[in-house]
């Protein structure tokens, strides 16, 4: 998801110093409210999950008891999960057509990028055999065996 911080909803009042090559020079001690949240701000991780997550409950997901970041929606046969890490989202769903309604309805809130099958993520490594997934660190184990040594 590019720049995911930015669709943080503020729920506080909060202030900043005019903008480099935005400053008013007739009024230089002015700050600026926002509206939105920006990159770097302290409240920003926390507005931008919770615009997220109210986006998901929205559609009908639920927010697993075990894990805060997974979020399941579940009706009849249907069934999709969605983990959100920071601004990366790993999303599976029981059909195709299902992914992708989910995904467009993503898109229409949210501008993202839809980066195709998953092949590694927080540093483990994703490959698809014809019934089963191999997950790996290998990458990850071999850098961390060469700074050892």
């Amino acid at each position: 998801m590019k720049n995911a911080f930015l669709h943080g909803t503020l729920s506080e009042t909060v202030y900043c110093s005019q903008p480099t090559g935005f400053a008013d020079p007739a009024l230089p001690d002015h700050v600026c409210r926002l509206n939105k949240s920006l990159y770097g701000l302290k409240q920003a991780p926390r507005a931008w999950y919770s615009r997220f997550a109210s986006f998901l409950i929205s559609l009908g997901f639920t927010e697993a008891k075990s894990d805060t970041s997974l979020f399941i929606f579940s009706r009849g046969t249907e069934t999709v999960y969605l983990l959100l890490y920071v601004d990366d989202i790993v999303l599976t769903a029981s059909s195709q057509q299902l992914l992708h309604r989910v995904i467009a309805a993503l898109k229409k809130e949210f501008a993202m990028k839809d980066l195709g099958p998953l092949h590694h993520f927080l540093g483990v490594a994703v490959q698809r055999h014809r019934d089963s997934v191999l997950l790996s660190q290998r990458q990850y184990t071999r850098h961390n065996l060469l700074a050892m040594a």
